[in-house]
């Protein structure tokens, strides 16, 4: 297998992987009976769907339909190719990955967007420096303060006025519009006569390219010049670009700072490159989004403390307080979270050239998580009163009860017991249970469940179905080699499947499924893994054990119509009593 990573090496990594410890880095997850659940890092939900089975290193989400292993989760997640997915699973693992390997075609080829992003960065940054217009952007990026070192290093460019400057910029560009189209680089409008036209979706704008942890340019930010909305406009979503999940800024902070302590979340890319001319390195900014988990698990994976920078007024402290509830959760033993509230009036900006880098470094200046939501929330009540406290008790336990167990958690407790003049057993007590959402349901009767489609599973699907989330039951009922002779295309796929399960009898649905991912046959494998209702295993024993007594009758009958068609159509009375169901004269 040169130039291919053996199928052994893949199997072997994957039994010294587990998903869940993998996906727990990157998603909040919760026991929920035999499986885990949290929310899905793929779509944005308020209740969780998206699950996953230890037992079959297995991810699903109910809401969207991602599943995969776990190196599927890493590939859509991280955006990585599968051998930079194999090197990161192996470099976990003390896994030496073979030599001769190269990327296999199991996922759309995204280098030609990367080229793309590349050479628009490239136009941008040249006309910051020739463009007849480029005055007015070199004039504001001055009166900024910046230097054209900084504007090098985070590779600033402009957006010149015009419809179509970056597209008729590239060589033989129709040919390239597809391209730019997935690149959200230019935008595609139907004019009055039915022809397609194209335009530049950034016209007069200072440019901030959006990097990824390699350093490859995923997107843009545009800040306008003159008057106009939107200030600040982002890519769009694209296959690689998800602005929910990135942060301006993150790959130079994590280049220019050897020591990576703490991350300071700013508003604005603008503010970000402001700080790093006076020294601050190590701040980033979400794109045009409120922060979200994913924003912080990213973060989080990179140093074990989080600053946020908001504006002292009203909006700054909603904003603010959104971030606190987002982030009570991700609060694990060693991570912290504090705030960097500014005096009103004043922006990141202003206060750098005002006070210097040290306001910006010096730990009297932060709010601790614990003091912004307890002070947010005396403000609310008055606990000179017994009402008082009971509300705060109220309004507090939601929050505390989203922390993880530790002594952060404990510590709040005994604090919310101290204003609320009740002992920390009463408050611990009254506080909910976080996973009461999570907790199983009721059984169900048993029946398979399958997703609505526009035409139902056939019985070889269904038996496909569940040998994926069953693989044992391969050894435990016999499927007999005659049914080969059905029609159903499906067929073929349940002998293979039977083969690898008898040749590896401990194998794992993921393990299963990487087998099958340069193969046809995987989308069909996907797509028939999950029913939309889970079954208990002797519930699916039985449906397994039946739909295989289905498919001997199907091919019974298949057989007597064969036999009947020889016959001329005169069905002989050895040939009814051959199909008679037993002790009975009735014909099957």
């Amino acid at each position: 297998m040169a130039g291919r990573i053996p199928q052994d090496f893949i199997d072997d990594l994957l039994s010294r992987t587990d998903i869940v410890d993998v996906i727990g880095e990157t998603v909040q997850l919760r026991k929920a009976g035999k499986d885990y659940k949290g929310l899905c890092p793929f779509h944005n939900e308020k209740t969780p769907s998206f699950t996953v089975s230890q037992d079959k290193q297995f991810y699903h989400c109910f809401g969207c339909g991602a599943n995969g292993s776990v190196i599927g989760f890493m590939m859509d997640y991280n955006n990585l190719d599968f051998v930079e997915t194999i090197k990161d699973l192996a470099s976990r693992a003390g896994m030496q990955l073979p030599e001769n390997t190269e990327s296999q075609q199991n996922r759309p080829n995204q280098e030609p967007v990367f080229n793309i992003l590349e050479q628009a960065t490239q136009f941008y940054t040249k006309q910051l420096r020739q463009h007849p217009a480029k005055e007015k952007a070199v004039d504001y990026l001055k009166n900024r303060g910046l230097s054209g070192g900084i504007a090098a290093a985070y590779k600033i460019g402009y957006a010149p006025p015009g419809w179509d400057n970056l597209l008729k910029s590239f060589d033989n560009y129709s040919d390239l519009i597809p391209f730019l189209l997935k690149a959200g680089l230019i935008i595609e409008k139907e004019s009055n006569d039915n022809e397609k036209r194209h335009y530049d979706r950034f016209r007069d704008r200072i440019m901030f390219p959006i990097r990824d942890y390699k350093g490859r340019v995923i997107g843009f930010g545009g800040r306008i010049l003159d008057q106009g909305k939107p200030k600040y406009l982002n890519s769009p979503e694209t296959p690689v670009f998800h602005k929910g999940r990135e942060l301006y800024g993150l790959y130079e902070a994590r280049k220019r700072c050897r020591d990576l302590s703490r991350i300071i979340v700013v508003e604005g890319s603008m503010v970000v490159v402001a700080l790093a001319q006076f020294g601050i390195n190590n701040s980033v900014a979400t794109l045009g989004t409120a922060t979200t988990t994913e924003h912080l698990q990213r973060i989080f994976r990179t140093t074990r403390e989080i600053i946020f920078c908001f504006d002292g007024d009203q909006p700054g402290q909603k904003a603010a307080w959104k971030a606190l509830e987002i982030s009570l959760p991700l609060l694990k033993e060693g991570y912290s979270i504090r705030f960097l509230f500014l005096p009103e009036g004043e922006d990141p900006d202003s206060m750098i050239r005002q006070q210097g880098a040290e306001y910006f470094k010096d730990n009297k200046n932060f709010t601790t998580l614990s003091d912004f939501l307890f002070n947010s929330l005396l403000k609310k009540t008055d606990i000179e009163t017994l009402e008082g406290r009971a509300r705060l008790v109220d309004l507090a336990n939601p929050l505390i009860s989203k922390i993880p167990k530790g002594a952060l958690k404990t510590l709040m407790q005994q604090q919310l017991a101290v204003f609320s003049n009740l002992e920390t057993g009463q408050i611990e007590r009254m506080m909910p249970d976080p996973d009461d959402s999570l907790k199983k349901k009721p059984p169900q009767r048993a029946r398979v469940y399958f997703p609505k489609k526009k035409f139902s599973r056939s019985l070889a699907e269904q038996a496909i179905h569940i040998l994926l989330n069953h693989p044992e039951f391969a050894i435990k009922v016999d499927f007999p080699t005659s049914l080969s002779e059905l029609s159903d295309q499906h067929i073929h796929l349940i002998y293979e499947l039977i083969k690898q399960i008898s040749d590896q009898p401990e194998i794992t649905t993921g393990q299963i499924l990487e087998y099958w991912r340069d193969k046809e046959s995987f989308s069909t494998l996907n797509d028939l893994i999950h029913g939309s209702k889970e079954l208990s295993d002797e519930a699916m024993y039985i449906e397994y054990a039946s739909i295989i007594e289905s498919l001997k009758n199907n091919l019974l009958k298949q057989q007597r119509s064969a036999l009947i068609q020889t016959s001329d159509g005169k069905i002989t009375e050895q040939i009814k009593n051959i199909y008679k169901r037993p002790g009975t004269d009735q014909e099957e």
